[in-house]
């Protein structure tokens, strides 16, 4: 049977009952851990791994659970972990591309009260929040947010305002931002860092608000995918140095790749639109049309300047699909 990696949340950052206004460990019973299982050769094995584990959140008592997509993509099995020492497996329902969202189905009955979705865009900075993981209170952080901002990932994302929190979950994937309501306000993403006023980093994490769910979750329940034409994908990782935009590396048999853009090359412009921010870069590429258009971008290479035109592809055709169970 999977097991989990083990991890310790400090004692001093526990949330503790009587600072919430609602039951705090039926809210956290809701969240379960999760083990997933991709095939070797699958598109993401690389970068991602094999065997992925971190968190789901129940939200729907008909076995519906929430986590963030990157732990499910392409994985030929999934197992539930419930905090009752219960391992129930679960088939992927679906993944949205745009927000990183990600569905799986109990394969058994989860006997589990479903944490209700809250309202993220109405969640203030400084509020107190819990970040739930797996395990109850003893796996979970007391935190605030202390972040709304837009948020632009080197693979092609970007979120108009994610949510950020401190002090951060030592592991963050798929936990539940649950707020002042006991209701989830976000899935946990990523880990990052920061400089704090006193010189020192400190660590937090970027939450995807819950609002980005609510209206693709039916599509992705019915269709495994939302019901619109894919955005335009590249296959190109880039960031920003000194407001440039860098080409810090490429996905295999990407298109980017096949274009023979190359590690290292900066991307001056987009369409004829100078580009110095990733998340601009992206949306003009995605402004242009759905997946397989081309895409002109003005590269500078070796000290000289070029142009390339990209044919851009579906993200989820380079993906394995769900297997049936």
């Amino acid at each position: 049977m999977p097991t989990l990696p083990e991890y310790k949340v400090s004692a001093s950052v526990q949330p503790k009952p009587e600072d919430y206004g609602y039951d705090l460990d039926r809210a956290l019973s809701a969240v379960m851990g999760l083990h997933a299982v991709i095939p070797s050769d699958a598109f993401t094995a690389e970068t991602l791994g094999t065997e992925r584990a971190g968190h789901g959140v129940l939200i729907r008592d008909t076995g519906v659970v929430l986590t963030i997509g990157y732990l499910i993509t392409e994985a030929e099995s999934v197992w539930l972990h419930v905090n009752d020492g219960r391992v129930v497996p679960g088939h992927v329902i679906g993944y949205d591309q745009a927000s990183g969202f990600g569905l799986v189905q109990a394969l058994a009955k989860l006997d589990l009260p479903p944490l209700p979705l809250g309202d993220s865009t109405m969640i203030p900075l400084e509020e107190r929040v819990v970040i739930g993981g797996a395990g109850g209170r003893q796996r979970s952080v007391a935190a605030r947010v202390v972040g709304k901002q837009e948020f632009a990932g080197y693979w092609e994302y970007v979120l108009d305002e994610a949510i950020f929190t401190a002090p951060a979950h030592p592991n963050w994937g798929g936990t539940a931002l649950v707020g002042p309501a006991g209701d989830l306000l976000g899935i946990g993403s990523l880990q990052l860092e920061r400089a704090s006023d006193k010189g020192k980093s400190e660590h937090l994490n970027m939450i995807v608000p819950i609002d980005d769910l609510k209206p693709v979750i039916d599509d992705l329940i019915k269709f495994g995918k939302p019901n619109r034409p894919a955005r335009p994908w590249l296959g190109l990782y880039a960031t920003e140095v000194e407001d440039r935009i860098v080409v810090v590396g490429l996905a295999a048999r990407g298109p980017a790749q096949k274009a023979d853009i190359r590690t290292g090359d900066v991307i001056l412009a987009v369409d004829g639109r100078e580009v110095s921010e990733l998340a601009t870069t992206f949306r003009k590429v995605w402004s242009l049309g759905q997946a397989g258009v081309a895409v002109p971008l003005l590269i500078y290479r070796d000290g000289k300047t070029m142009e390339v035109t990209i044919k851009s592809s579906d993200r989820t055709r380079f993906l394995k699909g769900p297997s049936l169970h």
